[in-house]
């Protein structure tokens, strides 16, 4: 049974929590990253940190509740190298630059890629369009 037409309200109601949910991840990431980067002592990024983890696994949760697929297309497998990477922070600490840097790297292209590259599924060898997504 296919879903209905989202009202304007749900529309909005939507659009305005993904990205505020969006903003608060970037505000994470920017104090966590600025630690990392600047050798900043633990305790006073930590914070940020806990935000840009929460509030990105929220994000991902929202995705693969909003359509499953997501998790084979490059942008979702992509996603969970990111968090592979950032795993990596506690057995070899002293690349946590270099590693929180390829993270950074690799949102980029996620999330400005091309949407041929961003929907294809590594299990399909070709794009696959998930669900109309709301933006945010």
């Amino acid at each position: 049974m296919a879903k209905s037409k989202l009202t304007e309200k749900q529309f909005w109601l939507q659009r305005l929590s993904k990205t505020s949910l969006r903003a608060v991840h970037i505000l994470g990431v920017t104090g966590a990253g600025g630690g990392i980067l600047l050798g900043v002592p633990q305790d006073k990024w930590i914070y940020y940190w806990c935000m840009a983890m929460a509030s990105g696994s929220l994000m991902m949760i929202w995705e693969i509740v909003r359509d499953w697929r997501w998790l084979i297309q490059l942008k979702g497998v992509l996603t969970l190298v990111k968090l592979g990477l950032l795993g990596l922070f506690i057995p070899l600490a002293q690349y946590k630059p270099e590693l929180l840097i390829t993270v950074l790297l690799l949102s980029v292209m996620v999330s400005h890629g091309p949407a041929g590259l961003r929907h294809f599924s590594i299990i399909h060898g070709r794009r696959i369009d998930g669900r109309k997504e709301v933006k945010g």
